[in-house]
């Protein structure tokens, strides 16, 4: 398999150029949104193997004031609209969308909830680190924990908790999530998770280690990354009962053909979202050519 280019999804509106993204994510809808502030409120050191799939620093530094406020600005389709957060505590900050215009700010052991008109509601503790954290199309929080996955109500009620089980996969750590319509995907350094409500997980080896963007529409799965140079590296996969075979090899490039470099990865069912450096535009791969 030759490269394969991603197709240009949402751009942050020119206006809003000049302020500082401290994340970005499309949500369950397909809703394109920036965290911004007037200066940098990012961690030092947002280094490689970041759980968002950025690869190397992307800011210098951070200020001290905590809290602070932001900006997120939405663009849906041909539209684009902004909200005021206040009092964002999150100095590592990573965001979501809820389906009722609120937004989730996530840290690594603290997750914010916040109401339509950008105040803060209240804050779950989730119990320990958290690798990755999706919201659904019903509104309830994925966070995946070292091997486990949990799904969440808003008020951090346990909806399902999944473990990964004992055989192929081992119990390794949670590389990538995938929350779509109908089902969630954990990628681990081992192999793949499939989650549906009623069901048992299912376990599946995986042919790449270090995968941090995975798609999945029917038996196809596209899975994005690996360690080192391959952090590029598209493989293409027919779903078994119990393996993920490989059935093609490419990379994964942007829409004018460049490489990605550094980037950031969110994935949603059939669609991988991803955005590289500086963070102003999304592009997508996206295997079912349809809604998310």
């Amino acid at each position: 398999m030759a490269a394969t280019s991603l197709t240009p999804y949402a751009r942050l509106p020119r206006a809003h150029a000049r302020l500082h993204v401290l994340h970005s994510t499309v949500d369950a809808a397909g809703r394109a949104h920036w965290l911004l502030a007037g200066r940098p409120h990012v961690p030092d050191g947002v280094l490689e193997n970041h759980p968002d799939g950025i690869s190397g620093r992307i800011s210098d530094g951070i200020s001290d004031r905590v809290p602070y406020d932001a900006l997120v600005v939405t663009v849906d389709g041909g539209s684009a609209h902004a909200t005021e957060l206040s009092a964002v505590t999150a100095r590592n900050p990573r965001l979501d969308a809820l389906p009722d215009g609120g937004f989730v700010v996530a840290d690594t052991a603290r997750i914010q909830i916040f109401g339509a008109q950008g105040r803060a509601s209240w804050t779950l503790d989730p119990g320990g680190d958290v690798d990755h954290v999706l919201t659904d199309a019903s509104g309830a929080l994925w966070i995946a924990q070292g091997p486990a996955v949990r799904r969440l109500s808003l008020t951090g009620g346990v909806l399902g908790e999944f473990v990964a089980l004992p055989g192929p996969t081992g119990t390794a750590d949670c590389l990538s999530l995938n929350v779509g319509a109908h089902a969630a995907w954990a990628g681990t350094r081992t192999g793949l998770l499939e989650i549906r409500d009623g069901q048992p997980v299912t376990v599946r080896t995986g042919p790449v280690k270090g995968t941090h963007g995975l798609a999945v529409h029917g038996d196809r799965l596209a899975l994005l990354g690996g360690h080192g140079y391959d952090h590029s590296r598209l493989v293409m996969c027919l779903l078994t009962e119990t393996a993920a075979e490989p059935v093609a090899y490419g990379t994964l490039v942007l829409p004018d053909g460049g490489e990605l470099g550094r980037r950031r990865l969110v994935n949603r069912g059939p669609r991988l979202y991803v955005q590289s450096e500086p963070y102003s535009e999304w592009c997508v791969l996206d295997l079912g050519h349809g809604r998310p």
